[in-house]
């Protein structure tokens, strides 16, 4: 793939300037010197923090292509980055709130958001609503200037760091399932919300169930109209799954980096696993660039199915990847001290020793949409094969079978 097949940016001048303000953000702000927050507030205020959005909420209204140049500047010169304590944050709490929120939303939520001040997660998947969210049963009921939540959520990333989360909840169960649901932000320390810790094989609980007792959320928290919840929805899967699958490093990093040490350090250099790991390698690379495509399909607007295609291989990519470094570590991949239960500040699957991550990797497959959903919208949505059989299409969420 060449830089011919991205859209350039709106014009040469606006690389210019990103670049211009990056150097002025770091002489300004030395990283050094400057406390994380502080040195985080000022790139917000200068346009830095996504560059694609529009002026006054974090960004320069250019093309998102661009945020690159402020990425490589900050990072060459030591500056701090927040991706993985709050990911959720980044990658989908912002745009969603960009799109849907109100203005004194955006104002309120965005900057305290990229700073880190206020850490984000996810409110949808349920015990009996995993990969089929809209048959979520969590009620959101009307009193007043407020709605009444109650139900249960499960497998909420950084839950127990969290200060607001993305609430998706039913709000008219007589209505089709994707159509009676309602969006809201939901503060994580308000009474009523209970956050309890769900421990991985890795050790790590990064993982929560909350459960919702007559919590009270303000109307004026709703993300769009009421019974719009989905549409919200879509837009926050979406940029999940670009942020999970299409995160384009540099050729040979990630997993594949990690592949590459261990393979160095053998001394059985075996050529049937030096074809293994060629093939990877290959393959991870084919991913990167895939992954700068789907990244420049979001430029204009909401992401497509392209981001379902990156996250369906780079969860499956990434867990051949880790199967081959249990190999290349032969018996001392079975080794591994970390099964002591830990409630982590940030997201384990952006580092560790390989056998955590071998583990750790098992959840790629289903976190963000399981393989078999990611399928589904491809056949669906790209290759425009016949949709799925649902046996509740058209009838009322009340009326459904539930497990």
């Amino acid at each position: 793939m060449t830089a011919a097949a991205l859209p350039a940016p709106r014009a040469t001048g606006d690389e210019d300037r990103v670049a211009a303000l990056a150097e002025r953000l770091v002489a300004e702000h030395p990283p050094a010197a400057t406390p994380e927050r502080a040195f985080l507030g000022a790139q917000f205020d200068m346009g830095l923090a996504w560059v694609g959005f529009p002026l006054g909420h974090g960004g320069l209204g250019v093309s998102r292509r661009l945020q690159r140049v402020v990425q490589e500047r900050l990072a060459a010169a030591g500056a701090p980055q927040l991706l993985a304590r709050n990911p959720i944050g980044y990658g989908m709490a912002a745009p969603t709130v960009l799109t849907h929120g109100s203005e004194d939303q955006k104002r309120r939520y965005l900057r305290a958001m990229f700073t880190g001040e206020h850490i984000w997660c996810q409110l949808f998947s349920e015990p009996g609503a995993g990969s089929d969210v809209a048959a979520l049963a969590t009620r959101a009921v009307r009193d007043g200037d407020e709605w009444v939540i109650n139900g249960q959520k499960v497998w909420t990333t950084l839950a127990h760091r969290a200060r607001y989360g993305m609430l998706l909840a039913r709000t008219d169960p007589d209505a089709d399932k994707h159509k009676g649901m309602t969006y809201f932000v939901v503060d994580m320390q308000a009474a009523g919300v209970d956050v309890r810790p769900l421990r991985q094989m890795t050790g790590d609980a990064e993982f929560n169930e909350v459960y919702f007792t007559d919590a009270r959320v303000p109307d004026a928290e709703r993300l769009g109209g009421v019974g719009e919840g989905w549409h919200v929805a879509i837009t926050t899967l979406m940029n999940e799954r670009v942020s999970i699958g299409a995160t384009a490093g540099a050729r040979g990093s990630g997993a594949i980096a990690t592949a590459m040490r261990l393979w160095e350090r053998r001394d059985d250099k075996d050529p049937v696993l030096r074809d293994r790991l060629l093939a990877l390698w290959v393959e991870a690379e084919a991913h990167r660039l895939t992954s700068m495509r789907a990244a420049a399909s979001a430029l204009s607007g909401d992401p497509g199915p392209e981001g379902s295609t990156a996250k369906l291989h780079y969860a499956e990519l990434n867990q051949r990847i880790y199967e081959l470094c249990e190999t290349l570590l032969g018996a001392e991949g079975m080794l591994y001290d970390g099964y002591e239960m830990r409630r982590p500040d940030s997201v384990g699957s952006l580092g560790g020793a390989p056998q955590r991550m071998f583990l750790r990797s098992r959840a790629n497959s289903i976190e963000g949409g399981t393989s078999e959903i990611m399928r589904n919208i491809l056949g669906e949505r790209v290759l425009g094969l016949p949709g799925d059989v649902r046996v509740d299409k058209g009838r009322p969420w009340s009326e459904v079978p539930r497990s």
